[in-house]
């Protein structure tokens, strides 16, 4: 079996564009990945068409080892978001494939389930405004739908230090979730990277009273000493990684212990095998895995196989409940989210197959999203900007 085609497509929403690959088979097979990126879209197309000459055509889609390998190193610069990026798509459509071929889902080749259902955490739900009764309604929604776990950034567009009122004003927004959702409900706490280590201490201190489950990506991932002053200096577990896009690099983080979850997106980190690869590292640290996923429902899949068969996976992040609950229909099969868990997929290969129908109805609007502009958390929603 050799690979004889890719093709690249890409599905915009207001801001977010998708990027999806086919792979074809001399023997007939259709397999799918997916990444999602934010304005570099077009730069991950021009990568991928240079792959596909230099490195994809004439491959052996069940010899993901070499393909990855090929890809990663055969062009000798260093691999960056971009390829690592285009990487997973082309990892990803090579284990659809395997899948279809021998009849199995994807995480049956990887070793097998470890649990029989995956706990998920909503995010995307708050594109609401930034005060604690419209915070605290949005959040009722979530848990009314049946989750039992939500993430949201409250600070903003804040950026290194907040000012007083700013901040007492973020502080009011996790305690109205946290009254919304109960003492028995997961509340994560995402900080984008915002804040110089003091600042994020200071807010550490103020929201522990509410029992996050996580700080996410307290300061800048630029500076993985920084990170590790925060991680000493708080009880609340640290959660970091969908910045970092190669598992070598998550070497300094483990031997600092600057982290306790991390958090690799599959679409950014060159695929699934890379990032059990990955997860097994960090179980040997004591690292829980909890995978970025701003996908749609082919990347989604993938991480829903990783989930199934990886012992120190802890939650999975979930937007498209309620950013673009439409995209789903590009690629119907994904389980639904009933009662705060996703059911293990159980169709060959990822599961899912995708409607170009769907696809060409949606181009993209060449999104640009900007998490330090004002009202950023609207998502291109109508009530928003």
């Amino acid at each position: 079996m050799k690979i004889s085609k890719m093709t690249t497509h890409v599905v915009g929403t207001p801001w977010r564009d998708l990027t999806f690959v086919q792979i074809f088979t001399d023997d007939g097979l259709v397999g799918i990945g997916e990444t999602r990126m934010l304005s570099h879209t077009q730069a991950l197309i021009g990568y991928l068409a240079e792959a596909e000459r230099n490195h994809v055509l004439g491959s052996d889609p069940f010899d993901i080892e070499s393909l990855v390998h090929r890809m990663k190193f055969g062009d000798y610069g260093r691999s960056g978001e971009i390829v690592m990026s285009g990487i997973a798509c082309v990892e990803m459509a090579c284990w659809d494939i395997i899948g279809k071929a021998l009849g199995q889902p994807v995480w049956r080749l990887l070793g097998g389930k470890v649990r029989d259902q995956i706990k998920a955490y909503a995010n995307g739900w708050y594109t609401v405004e930034r005060t604690p009764q419209d915070f605290h309604d949005a959040a009722r929604i979530v848990v009314e739908r049946g989750y039992k776990a939500l993430k949201l950034d409250p600070f903003g567009p804040g950026k290194s230090e907040l000012d007083h009122d700013e901040r007492c004003r973020s502080i009011a927004l996790v305690e109205a979730v946290r009254d919304a959702i109960g003492p028995s409900n997961e509340l994560l706490i995402e900080m984008h990277g915002r804040f110089a280590p003091h600042e994020a201490l200071r807010i550490a201190k103020m929201v522990e009273p509410f029992e996050p489950s996580w700080i996410e990506e307290p300061v800048p991932p630029d500076n993985l000493a920084s990170l590790a002053v925060v991680s000493r200096g708080t009880t609340l577990p640290i959660a970091t990684g969908e910045r970092i896009h190669d598992r070598t690099e998550f070497r300094e983080l483990f031997e600092m212990r600057a982290a306790a979850i991390i958090q690799p997106d599959i679409g950014h980190m060159g695929g699934i095998l890379e990032t059990r690869k990955l997860a097994a590292t960090a179980e040997t640290h004591h690292v829980l895995i909890a995978p970025h996923n701003v996908g749609g429902p082919v990347l989604t899949a993938a991480n829903l196989h990783l989930a199934t068969c990886t012992t120190n996976f802890k939650i999975q992040e979930f937007f498209n409940d309620f950013a673009d609950s439409d995209i789903l229909a590009c690629a119907p099969g994904l389980p639904d989210v009933v009662d705060g868990f996703f059911s293990v997929p159980e169709g060959p290969g990822l599961g899912v197959t995708l409607d170009l129908d769907y696809v060409a109805e949606h181009p993209t609007k060449g999104a640009h999203f900007d998490l330090f502009a004002d009202n950023w958390h609207f998502r291109g929603s109508q009530d928003g900007q």
